[in-house]
């Protein structure tokens, strides 16, 4: 192997292809009748999300026509967008909001839902068919005189009249389930200043009496999720009672006792899953242990849970489904990148469907992350997973230590997995270690933990991720004076944090449209989030003083390091007004910077030249800064400090 400097070296792995193949966002899965269904986003058509069915013979089929956009403003995060009965696929169409259905292939959409005085003011998702095909029942948001109200609606499945509400009287709701006879609706309901994962409540009830509907299981300080009825009419559920979630049947029947893993999930976005009912009485679950996922099966009549035996380790709760006698679902490895598979239960068997990436990457350059524990004072430790840098043709010189990417999950409430993530395989191809934290607060590693971060954001979250990184310098694995600090949303406001309250820890940092202004945030965003702060700081305007502690926006002037800031200008969750805050700062105080802002993108970036560019940049924005030039041909990046 020949020797260069770290951040030099030469790869393979383009940013264009990078873009290309990011966030593939598989969900909305059905299997059944020999054929398999699934969205899947292209970044490459404008981040647009489509759906496609998969034959017998290995051919893919788009159903959704040139055009369509299959995904929901609900919540402002969406999910939940698709649902199928037979040949027909249901779908909210993000240019307008309404429903349209699909009778095939070839057939054009047609829309069910009224169209709405103005775009998006009437918003669907997470929806279910009646087992007669008449009738949709769903989520309904509605935007009217500055007010929002969710709601379930039921509407004709051919649009002949307008939907009708059917339970109204909650702040969210969420996961409307029929059981197989549609004569029972379940469905999940909680009020501010809760989010879904503090407390929920499962409601089930006759479709012709709902007034007289009964709570099953919930409550202000448990977390109930994935509601979902067996072939033979039980209902089943997913609670934190225990501090793990684990399942659970409506009539007090303990399906799981896991300890020290759990089977459920933060629910931010609408159609997620995490158990599915196989064809001979087995249930087929995605375990978390440690923040990594695994496959296993559950006999619920002998009380086993089984591994599948499956290599993989990051899966996705929006595209799981079973039928057919095989369980489909999106998953990663830290060999293999994201993809659509088909597993047969019976025989081990898998069967890739499709896959976000369409090159074959050298497995000799492919960065394996080991998962490292580090302290954090107090006899804590916390966690995260270190992907060292990695190149078949390179090596860097003995007496230098690698530049290091410090990644910090947004969310806060949610944890990072290990997988072949392209952005992260980027850097350690031209010889930069990434390490991405999951800090107090995260998933994946029970309640007790996870509400670790409970009136502490924006306290423990940053100093975790400068922990990770101070262990990996003392481990002799990254150098000081190259380190950055990188996030999105909740990860770019600990990007924020760090710079400002320990203003010499990192040499640098990149932030995507993260939060600045935590009292801002409070009084300007959308109805979900909206009272998320309660808990992650306290409630608001009673401890103002809190926000304002922990808002970075206000201690501005203690940054020293130069900063790359990304904003997409469609943002309704963090505006692009923090950022801009941010820049106004660092122009100020002649702090080199750039800042990119992005017409059409919101909270997250989907259009792939924008991923290309953010990559790019960030790229050159840490070579300009760390005194090395990148082996690629990047598109100029000016970084401008004169005050």
């Amino acid at each position: 192997m020949a020797i260069r400097p770290y951040g030099t070296w030469p790869a393979a792995l383009g940013a264009d292809l990078v873009a290309r193949a990011s966030s593939p966002r598989y969900g909305h899965v059905d299997v059944a009748r020999g054929r398999v269904r699934w969205t899947e986003a292209r970044a490459d058509e404008g981040g647009r999300t489509v759906v496609v069915e998969a034959r017998h013979g290995g051919d893919v089929l788009e159903l959704t026509p040139p055009g369509a956009n299959a995904r929901t403003r609900v919540h402002e995060y969406g999910g939940g967008a698709v649902w199928y009965h037979g040949d027909t696929v249901f779908y909210s169409d993000f240019s307008d909001g309404r429903l349209y259905r699909l009778d095939g292939a070839g057939t054009e959409p047609r829309p069910i839902s009224p169209e709405p005085t103005e775009p998006h003011a009437l918003r669907y998702a997470d929806g279910v068919v009646t087992p007669d095909g008449a009738t949709v029942i769903c989520v309904r948001e509605r935007h009217a005189d500055g007010e929002v109200l969710n709601e379930l609606v039921s509407l004709p499945a051919d649009g002949s009249t307008e939907p009708r509400v059917l339970v109204s009287g909650h702040d969210f709701f969420m996961a409307p389930r029929l059981d197989p006879t549609g004569g029972r609706l379940a469905w999940l309901a909680w009020d501010h200043p809760r989010m879904p994962w503090d407390g929920t409540e499962l409601w089930v009830g006759e479709v012709g009496a709902i007034a007289d509907a009964q709570l099953v299981a919930g409550g202000l300080d448990e977390s109930v999720i994935d509601p979902q009825w067996s072939p033979d009419g039980v209902l089943h559920y997913c609670s934190d009672r225990t501090g793990w979630w684990n399942l659970y049947r409506a009539d007090g029947t303990t399906l799981t006792s896991l300890d020290h893993a759990e089977l459920g999930f933060p629910a931010w976005v609408f159609g997620m899953r995490s158990y599915a009912f196989l064809d001979d009485g087995r249930i087929a679950c995605i375990v978390t242990r440690n923040a990594i996922g695994s496959l296993e099966l559950l006999d619920p009549e002998r009380g086993t849970l089984e591994s599948a035996g499956l290599e993989w380790t990051a899966w996705s709760v929006t595209a799981f489904a079973a039928g057919d006698g095989r369980v489909v679902f999106g998953a990663a490895s830290p060999a293999k990148p994201a993809s659509i598979v088909a597993f047969d239960p019976a025989t081990g068997r898998e069967e890739t469907l499709r896959c976000s990436l369409d090159v074959d990457l050298d497995p000799a350059s492919i960065s394996i992350p080991r998962a490292i524990e580090f302290p954090i004072g107090d006899d804590a430790t916390a966690h995260a997973f270190y992907y060292p840098p990695t190149n078949a043709e390179w090596e860097g010189p003995e007496d230098e230590r690698p530049p290091l990417r410090v990644i910090c999950h947004g969310g806060p409430t949610a944890h990072t997995e290990p997988q072949l993530d392209l952005e992260t395989q980027f850097f350690t191809q031209r010889g930069i270690g990434v390490v991405d934290v999951n800090y107090r607060g995260s998933t994946g590693y029970g309640r007790e933990y996870r509400r670790l971060l409970n009136g502490r954001w924006g306290e423990i979250d940053w100093q975790d991720c400068v922990a990770a990184a101070r262990a990996l310098v003392e481990r002799g694995e990254a150098d000081h004076d190259r380190t950055w600090v990188e996030g999105g949303s909740a990860g770019g406001y600990v990007v924020f944090c760090a710079l400002v309250f320990d203003p010499t820890a990192f040499a640098a940092g990149v932030s995507y449209f993260g939060v600045a202004d935590a009292e801002a945030l409070a009084l300007d965003t959308h109805k979900f989030e909206s009272r998320y702060l309660d808990s992650m700081i306290g409630p608001y305007p009673e401890r103002q003083d809190l926000y304002r502690a922990r808002s970075p926006v206000h201690f501005a002037d203690q940054l020293e390091r130069p900063m790359l800031l990304l904003q997409g200008l469609d943002d309704k969750v963090v505006l692009p007004s923090q950022a801009e805050a941010m820049v106004e700062v660092l122009e100020r105080k002649g702090i080199p910077h750039a800042y990119i802002a992005f017409e059409g993108e919101g909270h997250g970036f989907r259009k792939q030249e924008n991923v290309r560019r953010s990559l790019e940049a960030t790229l050159s924005f840490i070579g300009q800064v760390f005194g090395f030039t990148a082996a690629d041909e990047l598109e100029p990046l000016e970084l401008t400090s004169a005050r």
